[in-house]
């Protein structure tokens, strides 16, 4: 009839565990699926990659307007330093960088900044000199103000008067008036 307290706690030792049932079937039909998916994947893929081929191919004759040109694909100026494949306009006309030492440009640059410093740069429509080396500059200076003063220095009151007048300057807090400072 009832059962004891003893009864109860009793256990089936023989059924303790669950039964390990795999499901092959459901493996076998997933492991095709999913073998399946790929190969149309695949096959899409493959199409597709054709498709875009045959239409670049066709097109590959008519030219982008919107297409930068090779000038248009630099950098902007100033390129302090250019990638491999840059070069620089000089007065010898293009340097080619490509596959030289990051330091070619700079050095290509610096021959040119102490030639215009050494021998001055003329204006390449006339010919004429724009710029001189400085210490040509100031020898050119002196000859004119010779020149200027008939190779007679000013002395006196007259040297004075042009020694005062070169030193006086219109400062900012005259605001424009007449008004001058002397400087040292």
């Amino acid at each position: 009839m009832g059962q004891t307290k003893h009864e109860k706690s009793f256990v089936n030792y023989d059924k303790t565990y669950e039964t390990n049932i795999i499901g092959l079937r459901g493996i076998i039909y997933f492991t095709i699926g999913l073998f399946l998916l790929i190969v149309v994947s695949f096959g899409l893929m493959w199409v597709l990659q054709n498709a875009m081929e045959t239409q670049a191919k066709e097109t590959k004759d008519t030219q982008n307007p919107l297409m930068m040109n090779e000038q248009e694909r630099l950098p902007p100026e100033p390129r302090l330093q250019t990638a491999p494949g840059f070069g620089i306009d000089g007065e010898r006309g293009r340097v080619n960088l490509e596959l030289k030492a990051p330091q070619a440009e700079y050095r290509q640059l610096e021959d040119e900044w102490k030639k215009l410093e050494t021998e001055g740069q003329k204006d390449p429509h006339t010919g004429m000199v724009i710029t001189l080396p400085i210490e040509e500059a100031k020898r050119k200076f002196l000859e004119e103000n010779a020149k200027a003063n008939n190779g007679v220095a000013i002395n006196g009151e007259e040297g004075e008067k042009v020694l005062n007048q070169s030193r006086s300057i219109v400062s900012q807090s005259s605001s424009g008036r007449t008004s001058t400072d002397v400087r040292r």
